[in-house]
């Protein structure tokens, strides 16, 4: 059962936006869009997939910043915000259910080929960039992907690794935590799921006052706290996590061993202060691009924490738009 108030509050902010929303297919994808039939290899659609505990509303200072002619393509990754749960939480499984929602409604608003490749560029956060990241070294078909713009990650591997340091078990705790699915799912729903919502992103939150700000704007809290009141949420984002730690992680294992990497150019937009502290991120995804393909990298800082493009959209926003000039394409 979808949360009504926070569907509400981030149906009618998005149609403010000049987004239309749908849910589409069996996998019942709750998707915001915009122009879709106008994409082009010069003017792809900008994917912005979200990252834990939120959903697509987390795009909604980013959206007016980015190019007003750019197609958008916002929906909830599955079981996350007006989303359906699927069987599958891997991460190859979510964004194959995600970019089959795209091409459903590229078909529905589009007067073009069927058969024409979609040109996409693929933006996104957290547990959402580890969608792209996947997408992005798998391929997907009858998809483009001209770009790839992973905001506050380093590889599912390197953050498993860091679990050998105290200091960083500490800090990544609910990584195996909530990998144990159904104590982590009975654990959260006594406490409440909107309860853990608000703490977590509270705590992954910048110090930063004006970024505080605009993360807590337009009602934001309740939006996200109201969705994890959804038991599908709460047992699907521990799915979710659980999936990182098996499925996901062998993918990249195997990645690896055999030279399979991100072929498309990709942009790393991270907090100085929060990601950027722990690590050199730059240096931590050379090698998971492949020879020849352009990496580009903008920190953050000013005490913004993990959630960037909430916390400092309109940095964020020139970051990107910098970059999809670089790469040729429209801005």
């Amino acid at each position: 059962m979808v949360s009504t108030a926070a569907a509400q509050i981030q149906d009618e902010r998005f149609s403010a936006l000049g987004l239309s929303k749908m849910i589409v297919n069996d996998a019942q994808v709750c998707c915001y869009s915009r122009s879709l039939g106008a994409a082009s290899a010069t003017n792809p659609i900008l994917v912005l997939l979200h990252g834990y505990p939120q959903s697509s509303y987390t795009w909604r200072h980013l959206i007016p910043l980015l190019p007003a002619n750019a197609p958008i393509f916002a929906p909830d990754l599955a079981g996350y915000g007006n989303s359906a749960p699927i069987k599958a939480n891997d991460k190859l499984s979510v964004g194959n259910a995600l970019l089959s929602a795209l091409k459903t409604e590229v078909r529905r608003t589009s007067s073009g080929s069927s058969s024409d490749a979609i040109p996409a560029v693929l933006i996104g956060h957290d547990r959402g960039a580890r969608v792209a990241h996947r997408l992005a070294v798998s391929g997907a078909d009858g998809i483009d992907i001209l770009g790839v713009c992973l905001i506050d990650i380093v590889p599912t591997i390197t953050q498993w690794a860091a679990s050998s340091r105290a200091s960083e078990v500490v800090g990544y705790f609910h990584w195996p935590f909530l990998a144990n699915v159904e104590l982590a799912t009975k654990i959260l729903t006594a406490y409440g799921g909107g309860n853990w919502c608000r703490d977590m992103t509270l705590r992954w939150a910048g110090k930063n006052s004006t970024g505080l700000s605009y993360l807590k704007a337009d009602n934001s809290l309740d939006v996200y706290a109201g969705f994890f009141e959804q038991p599908h949420t709460i047992w699907s984002s521990n799915e979710d996590y659980r999936a990182g730690a098996t499925e996901d992680i062998q993918l990249q294992e195997e990645d690896q061993k055999v030279g399979k990497k991100i072929k498309a150019p990709l942009l790393l937009l991270y907090s100085e202060g929060y990601l950027g502290s722990r690590y050199d991120v730059p240096k931590e995804w050379k090698d998971w691009v492949a020879e020849g393909v352009k990496l580009d990298s903008h920190a953050v800082g000013n005490d913004i924490g993990h959630f960037g493009a909430e916390e400092a959209p309109q940095e964020s926003a020139q970051a990107i738009k910098e970059w999809l000039k670089r790469l040729g394409l429209e801005t």
